[in-house]
């Protein structure tokens, strides 16, 4: 600790003798036309600091101090945009490049209102949230992972352990899509849930990332195959003067990530991370030892100037092998008993290529993504006997997207087309199920999707309602009702009333459609027919409306009531349980068969209060009250997994003199239902031997409940700049309190001091069961973080 102060003091002695100064350059173009815009305000308020741009939309500020500052760019005619955060270092200049939307209303006007200064559309006035990188950075108890820094927002909800499933609005894991740049990404996390998006660590560097769009209703008609969330993530711009470099350090891993030119008209960003779980496991002697990769590029080209060219890629590589050694403790015993051994890897690369035309431009998007996911599991994990768990499947998807944005007038129109190519194998045993039933089949499918969208936006009564209309109609050639695009058609309307320059009243309307997993749709029976060959597009039914105040540029305040009304939800009828509540383990959810008429709902209120950077401080307080429920086997409408009821969050910190921060999180999340352990199933012998976790009892689905969970997640950052580089060192402490999500109870058989199931006497095929309470203790989690920028 000595070392480590001293350490410490030196740093801030030469970053004291450090020239302070910084530079924020970049440029202010027109949103549509990519035409840049000449003698544009760009102002650091703060500072009294500003530059106009010249001829060709550039722009320079010199002489900043270090440190995180919000700029403001205007013109006449056009609607002001404020970048928050813009981090002024001495080692790189800041670059920001502004995209301004003309103004509709007020072509003669310079307009800078509060609503401006957040991401707020004509076509999403309602459920959307954007935030920048060094809110994603400094977010206590995220570990710099985005699906854990949304889990501040409201709506999001978290499942109180270590795997970043993200439900939205009571909705499934499954609900929710994700795009990089414009270019769909099926999966953001490393062992991934195959039917599912939900896995225990990210897989995005977020060192690339600029901003993140959230939307948890009004989705964008580009966007498709979404019922509760879209993320669109907006990637970092390389360098363009020389390479430059983060080195990182975190809580699981080590990365680096380079950018820079490639030459006088392309730039690249790319990062590498590699885990080291996998040691540190092994020195607890934990029975697992997971280990992952990521990697990530971004490529920008400038082919004329009126078109450009982005290229992408982002991939992993997951194995978690069993530490048999570690078998010392039952709890250890009983890992080592169920849990399989996965090796998975994935992959997304695609490109972007886009026009700029008179008063519109239009993007041709390709890209592909494609799936390996292994699993398997010996019993007793003895080799020498047959698997239980022998699964190995593969999703590929080709996909072109082409999309065109159009100014006509005061309207602005979207217009596009999609078609991809889907591919779904596997091969699977599994003899984990009750009364000897083993699944085992093989399956290989092909299937082409086709749609067809547009939108109109503008605004009436000189910008006092803005409204959005548009209507997206998708196929699917699996069956003739899927392969019909007006079986999906999927109408959406959007109104904002801005009362003042202050508040506005807004609502959203929508339809949205979403194919089911390719676990479910590819499932065969052994003689190699497709079973679910009657599948049907789920379907959502959007209700949104709300009222946001705007009292200073840099706050707002919301409130929104919703409802989602669901169709068409995959029914399981092996285990008389529909899809919706499943998603939140391991593995691959949806190979059984299913029906196609389940129904479910959910609803409830939101209030959020988001306070931007100013003055030192930031905050985002999110209460939801939601209810979630989808049908049993009768009909009857039961909680989902996902009804928590009650969610709330409260992220707020303070920036002091000398680069220090300190934030605070504070969770809490409502119990959630489960369904309680068939006992008398469970425990007949062969059974438990197949499956020693034990079998849901699906008559009392969702029957219980666990108790409401709270977390306290604190995080300090220190941060040093120098004319070469720059240094951030935290510490990020988890769970502070030492409270432990209480889970249901775990299920086990009786034990003799050997650790061997006892036999229940009055019952020879039979152990004798127990349910083991879990604990309300758990340990706090400290990490010290490094970044260096250089």
């Amino acid at each position: 600790m000595k070392k480590l102060c001293t350490l410490l003091t030196v740093f801030l002695k030469i970053s004291l003798l450090s020239a302070q100064n910084g530079i924020i350059r970049g440029t202010v173009r027109d949103a549509i036309t990519n035409d840049p815009l000449p003698f544009a305000n760009v102002v650091i308020k703060t500072l009294n600091k500003g530059a106009t741009t010249d001829e060709n939309g550039r722009f320079e500020i010199t002489g900043i101090p270090p440190g995180l500052y919000n700029v403001e760019a205007s013109y006449v005619g056009y609607i002001s945009r404020t970048e928050f955060e813009v981090q002024v270092t001495q080692a790189r200049p800041a670059v920001i490049n502004f995209r301004l939307r003309e103004n509709t209303a007020q072509l003669s006007e310079v307009t800078v209102t509060a609503q401006n200064s957040f991401n707020r559309s004509q076509e999403s006035p309602v459920s959307l949230n954007t935030i920048g990188i060094n809110e994603i950075q400094r977010n206590p108890g995220a570990n710099q992972d985005i699906s854990r820094v949304i889990q501040s927002l409201p709506g999001v909800a978290s499942t109180p352990n270590f795997r970043n499933d993200i439900i939205i609005r009571g909705g499934a894991p499954n609900e929710n899509r994700f795009y990089l740049d414009g270019i769909e990404i099926p999966s953001i996390n490393h062992f991934g849930t195959q039917g599912s998006s939900g896995g225990p660590v990210g897989l995005i560097n977020v060192q690339t990332i600029r901003e993140v769009d959230f939307y948890t209703g009004a989705f964008p008609v580009e966007r498709s195959n979404a019922l509760s969330s879209v993320m669109d993530i907006k990637l970092k711009e390389g360098n363009e003067e020389k390479l430059k470099y983060v080195f990182q350090v975190g809580a699981s891993e080590a990365g680096l990530t380079v950018d820079g030119p490639l030459s006088p008209t392309t730039t690249f960003v790319a990062s590498a991370r590699r885990s080291y779980l996998q040691f540190l496991f092994s020195l607890l002697d934990l029975p697992f030892l997971p280990t992952y990769n990521d990697f990530q590029f971004k490529t920008r080209t400038k082919l004329t100037e009126k078109s450009q060219l982005v290229i992408l890629g982002l991939g992993a590589i997951d194995y978690a092998p069993l530490n048999a050694n570690a078998n010392e403790t039952e709890e250890q015993r009983y890992i080592l008993s169920y849990l399989p051994v996965f090796n998975q890897w994935n992959y997304s690369i695609g490109a972007r290529y886009t026009y700029f035309g008179k008063n519109s431009f239009t993007n041709v998007v390709l890209s592909r993504f494609m799936l390996n996911n292994e699993s398997f599991k010996y019993p007793d994990n003895n080799e020498n006997l047959q698997k239980l768990l022998d699964y190995t499947s593969r999703e590929i998807e080709n996909k072109l997207r082409i999309e065109n944005f159009a100014r006509l007038g005061r309207l602005k129109i979207t217009t596009g087309g999609l078609f991809e190519e889907v591919k779904y194998n596997t091969s699977t045993v599994d003899r984990r199920f009750a009364n000897g039933f083993v699944l085992d089949y093989a399956s290989d499918l092909v299937r082409y999707k086709y749609g067809a969208f547009t939108q109109v936006s503008g605004s009436l009564l000189n910008g006092k309602i803005d409204y959005s209309a548009g209507v997206r109609a998708e196929g699917l050639n699996f069956n003739n009702h899927m392969a019909n695009p007006l079986n999906q058609l999927s109408p959406r309307v959007s109104l904002a009333w801005n009362l003042t320059s202050e508040w506005s009243l807004n609502a959203n309307w929508g339809i949205y459609y979403q194919l089911p997993p390719f676990p479910t749709l590819g499932y065969r029976d052994q003689s190699g027919a497709l079973v679910n060959t009657d599948a049907r597009y789920i379907r959502a039914d959007h209700y949104i409306t709300g009222i946001t105040w705007y009292p200073i540029n840099t706050a707002k305040i919301s409130l929104e009531g919703f409802y989602k009304k669901y169709f068409n939800y995959p029914f399981l009828l092996r285990d008389s349980i529909s899809l919706a509540n499943l998603g939140s383990d391991f593995g691959v959810i949806g190979n059984a068969p299913a029906s196609f008429t389940n129904q479910g709902r959910a609803y409830g209120l939101e209030l959020s209060y988001q306070y931007k950077l100013y003055k030192g401080y930031f905050g985002i307080l999110a209460i939801t009250a939601v209810r979630s429920e989808f049908q049993d086997k009768n009909g009857i409408y039961l909680p989902s997994a996902w009804d928590n009821r009650l969610i709330s969050t409260l992220t707020f910190g303070k920036k002091f003199g000398r680069n220090w921060e300190i934030g605070v999180q504070y969770q809490f999340l409502g119990g959630a239902p489960y369904t309680p352990i068939d006992t008398v199933k469970s425990g007949f012998i062969p059974n438990f031997q197949n499956n020693p976790i034990g079998f849901p009892d699906f008559n009392r689905i969702n029957s219980q409940r666990v108790e409401s969970f709270h977390r306290l997640n604190a995080r300090i950052d220190k941060k040093w700049f120098f004319p070469r580089y720059n240094l951030n060192i935290y510490f990020d402490i988890q769970n502070a309190l030492g409270l432990a999500p209480q889970g249901p109870p775990r299920f086990d058989a009786v034990r003799d001091e050997s650790g061997r199931p006892v036999m229940d006497p009055n019952d020879p095929t039979r152990y004798l069961t127990r349910l083991i309470p879990s604990s309300s203790t758990g340990p706090a989690l400290p990490s010290v973080g490094l970044i260096v920028d250089f």
